[in-house]
């Protein structure tokens, strides 16, 4: 997943399926949540997503998967924190907070707020998500309408360590 270059098309105007993302070699966080989503099912794994809800930042979306009662998940970010994790949390909260220190905006304000919670892939699979030619916002859609878990309910702005806000930029595309 690291290997395919970032999809970095004007403002995240694709919603490509896994079967496009393997033919165009290019995927933004979303595609690859999808794409990693179909690796795990083909491997025996239900195809599940969590979504990553923010204030003043994108959303990110991440492929998550169990093994022996441990939670972990595959992303593709233009921040070096926030991908892949090993399948060590005892709880999707667990595993969500492992990305708070990590989420943060190009101003370094840490911006993670709630997450969604694990949605079966499976559910769409009527419009062939898997492989389908046409982009697939149905998925993103039905993401901004379910409900949320807050994390937390922060009064204040949050700020990174400035040397890790730069860490995390390695190997951002811009």
């Amino acid at each position: 997943m690291d290997a395919l270059p970032y999809n970095k098309e004007k403002g995240g105007l694709t919603c490509r399926s896994p079967r496009r993302v393997i033919r165009d070699k290019t995927a933004h966080c979303f595609e690859a949540a999808l794409f990693a989503a179909a690796a795990l099912r083909v491997n025996g794994y239900p195809p599940l997503i969590l979504d990553l809800e923010s204030v003043r930042d994108d959303d990110h979306v991440v492929s998550i998967y169990r093994i022996d009662g441990h939670w972990g998940a595959i992303a593709k970010s233009n921040y070096a924190g926030l991908r892949f994790r090993e399948p060590v949390y005892r709880s999707l909260r667990e595993l969500v907070m492992s990305y708070f220190e990590h989420y943060y905006n190009l101003k370094g304000e840490k911006t993670l707020r709630a997450y969604s919670r694990p949605v079966n892939l499976a559910r769409f699979d009527r419009s062939n998500w898997m492989t389908s030619e046409d982009d697939v916002w149905f998925i993103p859609e039905y993401l901004t309408e379910i409900k949320h878990t807050p994390i937390l309910r922060a009064t204040r702005r949050m700020y990174m360590d400035d040397r890790l806000f730069q860490a995390g930029l390695v190997g951002r595309a811009e």
